[in-house]
């Protein structure tokens, strides 16, 4: 007994999720504070001051950045996802969390070093070169799917979601004291960014020498080979009989059912097809938002420093905490579709708050109404689980992680151009075209829902 459930905690991916989300929460804290420390002491050294010069620096390196970090995994993401499916599922994990380590250490070295903050943008490379998030997501999202059944695999996997959350909630809360108050050798952040550092190291030994690929758990077990074989000989005879009675019935029902198999297959095309579209949209819409909100909190009226930046990322996290919690609870009585819309009506209406926030706390008012916004993305996942063979998942997540980092790229590109020229007149104007991003993403589920219902209405006439 002992034996079978270390066994069954080695299939377990959460310390994966845990540890490498911690260590991403030190890199982002770490990074945006020294890209902050940069850019304001060249503008010392210039003698420009103004806060909006600062502003459209630290915007304009983000930019880059995360066109670098978005576009470099597209195509090794999918090699690995390929390799995942069809080798080793570890090497999905690996090689990203490879890549983030480096990542980290070169970060270290440029604090110790007096490096140009340019040495960043080889980073990010490096990190798309590895597989980045896409690669990385993608297959802890497939271990995820085969270690549970269908009709648990939505709690299944906001549970990664909420994992991942809280890491980054404890990571965020505690990264602007570290950077504060610790430092090594009079390097502000080095601390900071050695604890990210320990982080993937740690995830990366975890992969290698303690996770165990899961098993995907068969739904009823097969008879015993003594028990199948004498089944067999008595059931021969029988068979023989009843194929030669079915074969005329079957030759009637084969055009139906040809004809029934297409629509089931056109039907689940297209239902894969949606679930892109609403995922592709409302991801753009959230990573766009969180962009703008990394840069928003520094400028004016917030002006936050290192612990404010801190807390702030920290009741971003929260979401992932309350979204769980969401799904726990109405998952009882609401569909997968049902959540999904659920969790996006309750992102527009946070973000369309923050569009006006002026002081820290309407901000963390905005937090909470868009506490169950990180439903509609890990539900939509396991509505594509059930609609793909097993076989597949790796690949199938692997693409939509691609497609939505493709879009998600450039929307939040443009919601920081938005952001950069409309800085003046009203800060937050992005946020307003977020929203609307975000409602649009909510057709395709709303035809879907519409669909659904409708076919089990008639489903209710037929049967009665």
């Amino acid at each position: 007994m002992f034996e079978d459930n270390l066994h069954m905690m080695r299939t377990w991916i959460e310390p994966v999720v845990a540890g490498s989300q911690l260590a991403c929460s030190f890199f982002d804290t770490s990074l945006i504070l020294v890209v902050k420390g940069y850019y304001n002491q060249t503008n010392i050294t210039t003698n420009s001051s103004n806060d909006d010069v600062l502003q459209k620096s630290i915007s304009n390196f983000y930019i880059i950045y995360n066109l670098i970090l978005k576009l470099t995994p597209l195509l090794s993401a999918y090699i690995l996802a390929k390799m995942g499916d069809k080798w080793n599922r570890k090497i999905t994990l690996c090689v990203p969390i490879g890549g983030y380590l480096i990542s980290s250490l070169f970060l270290l070295l440029m604090i110790f070093c007096d490096w140009p903050i340019e040495v960043m943008f080889g980073t990010a490379a490096f990190i798309g070169l590895c597989g980045g998030f896409i690669a990385y997501w993608a297959g802890v999202m497939a271990l995820a799917s085969i270690n549970s059944s269908e009709n648990r695999r939505s709690l299944r996997l906001i549970i990664i979601e909420c994992t991942f959350g809280l890491a980054g909630f404890i990571g965020s809360l505690i990264s602007g004291h570290i950077f504060t108050y610790l430092e090594i050798a009079h390097h502000p952040g080095s601390a900071l960014v050695s604890c990210s550092l320990a982080g993937y190291a740690f995830c990366l030994l975890y992969i290698i020498f303690i996770l165990k690929i899961p098993h995907a758990v068969k739904k009823q077990e097969e008879p015993t080979s003594r028990m199948a074989e004498n089944y067999a000989v008595q059931q021969e005879s029988a068979d023989q009989e009843f194929t030669e009675h079915s074969r005329l019935i079957d030759q009637s029902n084969t055009n139906l059912a040809h004809s029934t198999s297409a629509v089931n297959v056109f039907t689940s095309k297209v239902t894969i097809y949606l679930l892109f579209l609403s995922a592709t949209l409302y991801n753009s819409a959230v990573n766009g938002a969180e962009d703008v909100i990394s840069i928003f909190v520094l400028n004016k009226p917030l002006s936050w420093g290192p612990v404010g930046v801190g807390y702030g990322n920290a009741a971003a996290y929260m979401i992932f905490i309350t979204s769980f919690l969401g799904v726990l609870i109405f998952s009882r009585c609401l569909r997968d579709l049902n959540l999904v819309i659920f969790g996006m009506f309750s992102f527009c209406a946070g973000i369309l708050i923050m569009a006006f926030v002026r002081w820290t706390y309407l901000y963390y008012i905005a937090r909470v109404v868009m506490m169950f916004s990180l439903i509609p993305l890990p539900t939509i996942r396991a509505m594509l689980s059930k609609s793909t063979k097993e076989s597949s998942y790796g690949k199938v997540f692997a693409v939509l992680q691609m497609v939505m980092g493709v879009v998600a790229v450039a929307t939040s590109t443009a919601f920081i151009e938005i952001y950069q020229v409309t800085l003046d007149w009203f800060s937050g104007f992005s946020f307003i075209v977020i929203c609307i991003v975000a409602f649009i993403s909510f057709i395709p589920i709303s035809f879907m829902a519409c669909k659904t219902y409708t076919r089990k209405q008639l489903q209710e006439i037929v049967q009665e």
